[in-house]
């Protein structure tokens, strides 16, 4: 079938294979059988170029598409217009659910330790650099090009993996089957020579602008996805960019909707997407990334529900003069739940002095609880944000029937 009748019939262009060879190190170490599997040609996906594609999906896809989108906007527009610092909260949320759709799991309470320095735990500090890459992709989405999906990805890893960051990846890298070649893989992308011209391509592809945003963002996710253009943090940095093309797009405006936590809600579909995309259905990633939408959206005002009202508790437990740090304090809980006198002293800008006066007002009305032992290194937290945000969690990962 050619480009042009594959299209007539409102399919995608199927990703292809070629083989290559591979080469034994002779250092590996396994079973016979892994061993005997680690021969010869192995085959490695070959993308189509889709910058000039022709996009056609079933009319059913269109209209879920635009629904979704429509309810996007209309959140976006509803958290805006908060005066509560929710860009922060739904920012952090979302990217806690890419995280975790990598299986990389962490309490609210650790990774609100770990933005404050004071967390031991691994998964939280990857948790606060996925951040760092939400924020990137927000940040760059006026310029959506090859240097800002490479910032996206330096914010992730630089700490963790700075090996892997400043460029594409230069060796083969498969998904599943092992570790020791990709004979056995789940799915093995496209021969590095290939990534540089395939990441300009979808990189054009994403700036076109006769296609439906949440649309172009499904499909350029999914391509970028095929592609696996690092050796490590794709799906994290491919879900940045997602954020970073529907504020591209002015879709979003104000605030990251948490589209990740939709798609926990069933990720064996959003990686079965993945693999229709790559089997020329296109249909399936936008379809995923629409219903992901609409879960995204009813969980994200769950959690806007759930901050305004402790918000509101806090404002009738805590009586201070208006032109009191304590307000300030109070504000600035609502998106870091986890504190010490240093962090609320200098995200403020008062002394430390006042800072622990207000602290101290706090845990008077209950609105902080002291969670260290000793009289050095104190931190405190406010337990009903925490909750509310492990309740989102807790709402992404729950499958819907």
């Amino acid at each position: 079938m050619t480009t042009d009748e594959r299209q007539s019939n409102g399919t995608w262009p199927a990703t292809s294979y070629e083989a290559h060879s591979w080469s034994r190190t002779g250092d590996e170490v396994a079973s016979r059988r892994a061993l005997t599997q680690a021969r010869g040609d192995y085959q490695a996906a070959v993308p189509a170029f889709i910058a000039d594609v022709s996009v056609e999906l079933a009319a059913e896809t269109i209209a879920l598409a635009d629904d979704a989108s429509q309810e996007l906007a209309r959140f976006d527009a509803e958290a805006g217009m908060i005066a509560a610092p929710f860009a922060s909260i739904l920012l952090r949320s979302e990217s806690a659910s890419s995280s975790e759709v990598e299986n990389l799991t962490s309490s609210a309470k650790q990774v609100a330790l770990a933005e404050i320095g004071e967390s031991k735990s691994g998964n939280a500090r990857l948790v606060v650099a996925n951040v760092r890459a939400m924020t990137a992709a927000i940040a760059l989405s006026d310029r959506l090009d090859e240097d800002s999906i490479l910032a996206m990805h330096d914010a992730l890893l630089r700490d963790s993996a700075p090996e892997f960051v400043g460029g594409w990846r230069d060796k083969q890298v498969w998904i599943g089957g092992g570790s020791i070649s990709p004979h056995a893989a789940t799915f093995v992308p496209p021969h590095q020579n290939r990534v540089p011209d395939l990441m300009a391509d979808v990189v054009s592809f994403a700036r076109r602008t006769d296609v439906p945003v949440l649309i172009l963002a499904a499909i350029a996710h999914a391509q970028f996805e095929t592609i696996h253009p690092f050796p490590d943090g794709n799906g994290r940095t491919g879900r940045a960019l997602l954020q970073g093309m529907l504020r591209h797009g002015r879709l979003t405006r104000n605030v990251t909707v948490p589209v990740s936590a939709g798609l926990l809600h069933d990720t064996d579909a959003y990686f079965g997407a993945l693999t229709a995309y790559r089997a020329g259905r296109a249909d399936a990633i936008v379809t995923a990334v629409a219903e992901a939408s609409f879960a995204a959206v009813q969980n994200g005002r769950a959690l806007v529900d759930e901050i305004q009202a402790a918000a509101k508790r806090w404002d009738s437990q805590v009586i201070a003069r208006s032109d009191s740090s304590v307000h300030q304090v109070k504000e600035y809980l609502l998106h870091q739940p986890v504190v010490n006198t240093k962090t609320v002293a200098a995200e403020l800008g008062i002394s430390e002095v006042a800072a622990q006066g207000a602290i101290d007002r706090l845990v008077d009305a209950e609105v902080l609880t002291k969670i260290s032992a000793g009289q050095r290194n104190r931190i405190w937290q406010a337990t009903e944000i925490l909750d509310a945000l492990d309740a989102f969690g807790a709402r992404a990962r729950r499958r819907r029937s």
